[in-house]
């Protein structure tokens, strides 16, 4: 195993921060994971660490056929966020930006140097796209923030890897993920080792998220030199790994197994490894999703649990206002996944509250809800 660290520019007079990349094998295919980018999210930091000791015990035993890359704490800036006892992960103090979105676009520059390179080899053409993509991101002017030089050294990292998963969770949530749809028959098998309840996928969700930062940028450039072999050469996810409070030490194990038992399957790593337990999720359009309101502030009380699946006009929570005895019941307008409910049970103007997956589409443009 080896460790790299990464100092972050521009921290306050007499601080710094630190960015830790455990690499582990050899050879030339790379598997990139990073957990808990929002910092407030820590089943994947839990995870992490499971995957950290097995990583490090087959590597040992000489079973990695190429690189795995792991980043337990890929916020370091957001870990330590607290308000009064209170995490606050999401979102970075100083800018108020969110620490998931506005990653370099990487597709329109590289397009630009690469005008005349590229031919009928698709190999050639994955090292060649991939070394510019390293050299554009060298290239850039020095970061102007923390956040911006921490989100260029995690795409510095990942853009060269054949593989690459984000994980994260909702806040009370069934297990979900998101993904390029193109990309969908080859994850239906991590979907099953992990027991996803849904996948979610779309092309470009908006804001430029991690996921979207590392394999959209090859959809791009396939369709930009349509004459050239470019294959869709990094297949990225999100991974929703259920809640917030979902850190318990046999969820972390079983999400660790089955990552693992999915990587062996693409070759990265060597032996014997058990099947998928479960079916494969459907994959369903992210412009499916329904994100669902309060009418009016009060405590809410859910109605069906996350991961349910609901039909259109199943009622899904109420909201009590107990001076005015109001009582709104609030439904389903499609059928699908319920798989996320917020973890707070006071109902404010212009927060969700419930989110359900449908197999329609619903909504269009940008389709991430900060």
């Amino acid at each position: 195993m080896e460790r790299i660290e990464h100092l972050l520019p521009w921290s306050s007079l007499g601080s710094e921060r630190r960015l830790s990349v455990f690499r582990f094998g050899v050879g030339e295919r790379k598997a990139y994971i990073q957990a808990s980018l929002h910092a407030d999210e820590l089943p994947g930091m839990r995870c992490a660490w499971e995957l950290k000791k097995r990583l490090a015990e087959l590597e040992a035993l000489g079973a990695l056929n190429g690189v795995i890359e792991l980043v337990p704490v890929a916020n370091p800036l957001g870990l330590g966020q607290l308000l009064q006892g209170s995490h606050q992960g999401r979102f970075e103090y100083g800018s108020g930006k969110n620490f998931n979105r506005d990653f370099v676009e990487l597709s329109e520059p590289v397009a630009e140097r690469l005008q005349g390179r590229l031919g009928d080899d698709p190999h050639a053409n994955i090292r060649l796209i991939r070394q510019t993509m390293l050299e554009v991101l060298a290239e850039l002017p020095p970061a102007a923030s923390q956040l911006q030089g921490m989100q260029r050294v995690l795409l510095s990292h990942a853009c060269n890897a054949d593989i690459v998963l984000d994980l994260h969770c909702d806040a009370e949530a069934a297990l979900h993920m998101y993904a390029l749809p193109q990309h969908w028959p080859q994850w239906r098998s991590l979907a099953a080792h992990l027991n996803m309840r849904v996948g979610l996928l779309a092309e470009d969700s908006g804001g430029s998220s991690f996921d979207e930062a590392c394999s959209l940028p090859w959809l791009r450039l396939q369709r930009e030199f349509g004459e050239a072999q470019i294959p869709l050469a990094c297949m990225a996810t999100t991974l929703e790994l259920g809640g917030q409070a979902d850190t318990g030490r046999a969820e972390a194990e079983a999400y660790a197994e089955g990552i693992l038992a999915f990587l062996a399957e693409q070759g990265l790593i060597a032996g014997s490894w058990p099947e998928p337990q479960y079916e494969a999720c459907e994959g369903v359009p992210f412009e499916g999703t329904e994100l669902l309101f309060a009418p009016h502030p009060g405590v809410v009380s859910f109605l069906r649990p996350a991961g349910a699946w609901v039909e259109a006009g199943e009622p899904l929570f109420e909201v009590i206002d107990p001076l005015s005895d109001r009582v709104s019941t609030v439904c389903a307008g499609t059928a699908g996944v319920l798989f996320a409910v917020e973890r707070l049970r006071y109902a404010q103007p212009g927060f969700w509250l419930a989110k359900v997956a449908g197999r329609k589409p619903l909504r269009h443009g940008r389709l991430l809800n900060d």
